[in-house]
């Protein structure tokens, strides 16, 4: 089983406005409102692959019982700490006619050391019936930015393998406590390294700074494709680059963490890394066909895996420096 974190869970809502223009009144064409975050969005899409999953973070006020309900009524198992203050909502507007999308993320609720200690407690109980942890997404205001990285280094001690998806400090600091896997975009990536990427030699050598920063396994994602640097248990780490042709799209919100879904439930599954990387980037892939983040059709998952390109680089360039 796979326990997802999500410290700072939110009320989803997408809307579909074609033509939008700032400034302009509008009427959606569209409308999504579901729990989220990405720890959440992580849950459901490994609903969809009928992996089995709980979810649990902090909620609160009505915008939380909002999102245990919507958790409930999709059958996600969750176990979240209710908090005082009020969970965020977070609005994501996608214009069908340019494909562009806008998201607004509210900051998310302040939360006090007993709250963020009950949460640190949830996740020592639930960990005792998983073998993945997923901490996914942003921190809520007050929270420190180690809670990551002291509950990774937990949960190693507890022999519980660990997935970091967030950026900034709270990326960094988790790093330093040796997670068993990060999953940056480029952006995030290029954050860490401190230069942007333009070669294949770059992001080469950005796999080796992210695992010589701490990370046993590192997947740098892109928008059709990504870098990885992946170990199969005690085997040296073998790099991959993986691609898939570009499709066009109704909604790219949540394809981040359908791909990681699908890596993590075929990781479960003891298949290949390269079949993971397929696997994450057709579930990806199959996320944008749809409006609502870790939404889509498990039967088209095949379609678009059979689409992926997953090729091995010889490391030798990426480690000389």
């Amino acid at each position: 089983m796979i326990l997802t974190v999500t410290a700072n869970a939110a009320v989803d809502k997408t809307l579909t406005v074609a033509n939008l223009q700032l400034g302009r009144r509008h009427r959606a064409q569209q409308g999504l409102v579901m729990p989220g975050g990405k720890g959440i969005n992580v849950a459901r899409a490994l609903r969809r692959l009928d992996e089995p999953v709980i979810a649990t973070g902090l909620a609160g006020g009505r915008a939380g019982t909002q999102i245990t309900d919507g958790l409930d009524s999709e059958g996600i198992l969750n176990d979240f700490v209710r908090i005082a203050a009020e969970s965020r909502t977070s609005t994501a507007v996608v214009d069908p006619t340019s494909g562009l999308q806008t998201e607004i993320n509210e900051y998310g609720p302040e939360v006090t050391p007993d709250e963020v200690g009950a949460l640190v407690d949830r996740v020592r109980y639930l960990a005792g019936a998983v073998s993945t942890v997923v901490f996914a997404g942003s921190l809520p205001r007050r929270m420190e930015t180690s809670f990551y990285a002291d509950v990774t280094r937990e949960m190693n001690r507890r022999k519980v393998s660990t997935v970091i998806d967030t950026d900034g400090e709270p990326l960094r600091l988790a790093l330093a406590a040796e997670p068993t896997l990060v999953f940056p975009n480029q952006r995030e990536a290029e954050a860490l390294v401190g230069n942007e990427f333009q070669t294949d030699e770059d992001f080469q050598h950005a796999l080796s700074a992210i695992e010589a920063m701490g990370a046993h396994g590192v997947v740098i994602t892109l928008k059709t494709g990504c870098y990885a640097l992946l170990a199969a248990g005690k085997t040296k780490a073998r790099m991959f680059r993986a691609w898939i042709p570009r499709i066009e799209a109704v909604s790219t919100v949540g394809s981040g963490d359908a791909f990681l879904a699908g890596f993590l439930s075929a990781h479960q599954a003891g298949q290949a890394a390269d079949q993971c990387l397929k696997m994450g980037l057709a579930c990806g892939a199959a996320n944008t066909q749809t409006v609502g983040a870790g939404v889509f059709e498990s039967r088209e998952v095949p379609r678009f895996a059979a689409m992926v390109e997953v090729q091995e680089i010889a490391p030798t360039a990426a480690r000389a420096s």
